[in-house]
This record gives C-alpha cells, sequence and structure tokens, in this order.
C-alpha cells in the first residue's frame, strides 16, 4: 500500500483514549487523531466525490478527513493504525462502480403488476360493513 504524502497531514494530535485499560489509559495519551487535507492528495473529481460520500461524517465541511486512532496501547501503533485506514479509504474512492445498464419492464410484467393491483383492490373493497338492504 503507497504511503500517505507529508504534505496533505495538516495536523497529528496524540490524545487519552477512552475505555479500559486502567492506569497507562488515564496517564498515557496513546490516542491519534489525524487530519487529512483532501484538497492536497490530488484526487481525480471522481475518486474525491466517492472519499466524501465514504467517509461521510469524517470528513469536515473544509475538506479534512478525520481520523481517530486508539485500538492499541502505544502511539506509535495508533498512529499507523490511522495512516493506514486513511490509505484505505483513498484506494476503496479510487474504485468505480460498475455502469448501471437501465432496463425496462416486459408487456407482460407491466399486465402482471396490473392484475395484482386489481386483485388487491376487490379484497380491500370487499372488506367494507356489510349492509343489508
Amino acid at each position: 500500500m503507497p504511503e500517505l504524502p507529508e504534505a496533505a497531514i495538516v495536523e497529528e494530535k496524540f490524545l487519552a483514549a477512552s475505555g479500559p485499560g486502567g492506569q497507562n489509559v488515564n496517564k498515557v495519551a496513546t490516542a491519534v487523531q489525524l487530519r487529512v487535507d483532501v484538497f492536497r492528495l490530488g484526487l481525480p473529481p471522481y475518486a474525491y466525490a466517492k472519499l466524501r460520500e465514504l467517509a461521510g461524517s469524517r470528513m469536515t465541511a473544509g475538506g479534512e478527513l478525520v481520523i481517530t486512532a486508539r485500538k492499541f496501547r502505544t502511539q506509535e501503533a495508533n498512529r499507523q493504525d490511522a495512516r493506514e485506514r486513511v490509505m484505505e479509504l483513498i484506494a476503496r474512492a479510487h474504485e468505480r462502480d460498475a455502469r448501471r445498464i437501465r432496463t425496462k419492464p416486459s408487456k407482460a410484467a407491466k399486465a402482471r403488476r396490473v392484475d395484482e393491483k386489481k386483485g388487491r383492490s376487490a379484497i380491500k373493497a370487499g372488506r367494507g360493513k356489510v349492509r343489508i338492504e
């Protein structure tokens, strides 16, 4: 997997991780928050659009991708994990979706649909109150 360009990294901040871990978690700032400027990556338009979609709430309005890694007990392992996750997202953004081929229902399929609707309508019409005349 290719390396993340250093020019794209805006900020790499270490913070205290949450969750189990006892004193280690309380004392040592091992979690990593990595901020990457997506515009500096030089992505083609289709990849940028897909990256925005894949990133969801991890992408800021200013075009920064924010990844937080807190899986491991050491800063270096979390740092590597964050960078790998960014590269994985970028790789997935470069994958193009297959073009959708538009299809049209056949006449028989349309007729079946209308017949089913008429049958359902008849069932529902028969559910009304019974009136004696």
